[in-house]
């Protein structure tokens, strides 16, 4: 995992394996994979309930978001969503609900069978107002002004170059548009063989940032009214940590005492 083509790799990799395999963790209790096969544990350590929001559908929920960016957005009749790391289609599913027949939603996403599986779950439904674009976050396949509202679940801190991903929302959103992203934050610093373990980091933990540069990244890209909506403390069960590391990286980890929250922010192109 030195570079950052081998990371965004390494991620797509694994949620391609979850979405192949998302009924055997629809009901798990933890975010991420192991290397070799996808986790039972690692991967909705951070899931919300969804099922009380109208729009939901079961089966494009895998249960790996970290918040209800949803429940923030401010979303209204007509408006052009675009969610970020799309996956199974959840999260578009719900903005469909809000944004009503003359809204449009455009789900983003890397994984194909993640898309293969977002598009099926659309096409069962007769949805027309939905699609699914396979295409990189850092670099949208979408033209400049295009959404009212950029939507994302606990997906941009997998990726590794957020200055990329921050100016692109940026681009993506029309004048006075605004994001709601929920995702993961740190206050404190992992061991280093916490961070290099792939199944910490595809699993949206070791690769979060210091919640101070999360928020910097989006000042830097000149969006306004920048707020954060909810936190939410993070705890990494023993004995998912005990499925993926050593006890003395365990050691460290627990001595440092690090904070890992999830936060939903948004964030105003004025």
């Amino acid at each position: 995992m030195e570079t950052n083509k081998e990371k965004k790799e390494l991620v797509k990799q694994q949620y391609s394996e979850l979405a192949l395999n998302g009924d055997l963790l629809k009901s798990s209790c933890g975010c991420g994979t192991n290397p070799a096969k996808p986790s039972k544990k690692v991967f909705t350590i951070m899931s919300e309930d969804y099922s009380h929001l109208k729009g939901y559908e079961a089966d494009a929920d895998l249960g790996v978001g970290c918040g209800l960016p949803t429940e923030y957005a401010g979303l209204k009749e007509g408006h052009t969503v675009i969610d970020l790391g799309s996956g199974a289609g959840n999260d578009c599913f719900i903005a469909r609900a809000e944004v009503g027949e003359s809204g449009k939603v455009i789900g983003i996403d890397f994984s194909m069978p993640m898309l293969e599986k977002a598009r099926k779950n659309a096409s069962k439904r007769g949805y027309t107002n939905v699609e699914f674009k396979e295409g990189d976050i850092e670099e949208m396949p979408i033209p400049d002004n295009t959404a009212d509202v950029v939507v994302s679940n606990c997906v941009l801190n997998l990726l590794p170059e957020k200055n990329k991903i921050f100016k692109e929302i940026y681009r993506v959103l029309k004048l006075g548009g605004h994001f709601c992203i929920s995702d993961v934050v740190l206050n404190g610093v992992f061991p280093k063989e916490f961070t290099d373990n792939a199944s910490m980091y595809a699993g949206c933990i070791a690769s979060a940032i210091q919640e101070e540069d999360y928020l910097g990244e989006i000042e830097k890209a000149n969006f306004t009214d920048i707020k954060i909506e909810r936190t939410k403390t993070v705890v990494i069960p023993d004995e998912v940590l005990q499925e993926n590391l050593d006890e003395e990286t365990i050691a460290k980890y627990k001595a440092g005492n690090v904070g890992i929250y999830s936060i939903t922010v948004t964030g105003v192109k004025a």
